[in-house]
């Protein structure tokens, strides 16, 4: 196995496409930002809401001078804010099975005795994220972090985050469930949440039929442009239709699939007030 540790805090992403986002994360939307770009071009001196922020891969593609960036998993936002503080990692990144589980079971400990927010939590979050399989972020019920290791070759390890603290600076993030977001008319919602079919869980709180619903009246009722992006099921079409938003599908990267199927899967997004 190699380790290769960068000290540089050089975070540009090469040919102007925007920032490299400091986490993987299965299921990320970087390809889909060429298809957002032009649409944000028109609306770009709005500030951009993310409601499920996820990895960040759009909104370090699109670069907002404002933005509010929410998501229910509080130990990656727990990580963006020491970014946004500057951060210099500390915690030993060894690409070593023994290693890894250790640093699950510090990482557990943490959690379970209310330092979830800790600086160490957010670095050991970074290395489970890198070192992990396949670049799961999974939760089981209670709250504490599953994912294996994930057997790489090579592991590209970052120590010295600083370039993310000047990108980060006008950046809001918050923790908790997307009606919580407090919005402006003028702002730009993208929303991303966790697709309409059978997925492991990402959070303990989970994403039901019920909660896509709910996200739809609550795109909906803003009086701002919005952009959804979901998988293409036949039920999210139609939620989508009814509530009068503007359509387009896309064949999606399909990157993780339990059966190993990684052909293009069919992406929806859906666009209201641009």
């Amino acid at each position: 196995m190699t380790l290769v540790v960068a000290a540089t805090s050089s975070v540009l992403l090469p040919d102007g496409a925007g920032v490299r986002p400091p986490l993987k994360w299965a299921g990320g939307k970087r390809w889909l930002v060429p298809h957002l770009r032009d649409l944000w071009k028109k609306q770009e001196t709005r500030r951009l809401v993310e409601p499920f922020c996820g990895g960040l891969a759009v909104t370090l593609g699109l670069l907002p001078e404002q933005a509010s960036l929410n998501d229910i998993n509080p130990h990656a936002i727990n990580f963006y804010g020491w970014l946004k503080s500057g951060l210099k990692a500390q915690v030993g990144m060894k690409n070593s099975e023994v290693h890894y589980y250790q640093c699950r079971e510090r990482f557990n400990d943490l959690i379970k005795n209310g330092r979830g927010d800790t600086k160490e939590a957010a670095e050991l979050f970074y290395y489970l994220n890198r070192t992990g399989f396949n670049g799961l972020c999974r939760f089981n019920k209670q709250g504490q972090f599953n994912v294996p290791f994930g057997r790489y070759t090579t592991i590209n390890y970052k120590v010295d985050f600083g370039g993310y603290k000047e990108i980060f600076k006008n950046w809001n993030f918050t923790v908790g469930d997307f009606e919580l977001v407090e919005t402006d008319a003028t702002d730009f919602i993208y929303a991303d949440p966790p697709y309409d079919v059978e997925f492991t869980q990402y959070a303990k709180e989970g994403f039901s039929w019920h909660d896509q619903v709910r996200l739809a009246e609550w795109l909906c009722a803003h009086r701002g442009p919005v952009i959804l992006s979901n998988q293409a099921t036949e039920r999210v079409l139609k939620l989508y239709k009814k509530l009068g938003f503007k359509l387009k599908l896309l064949d999606a990267p399909r990157r993780i699939s339990c059966t190993g199927d990684r052909s293009d899967a069919l992406e929806v997004l859906a666009i209201k007030g641009i």
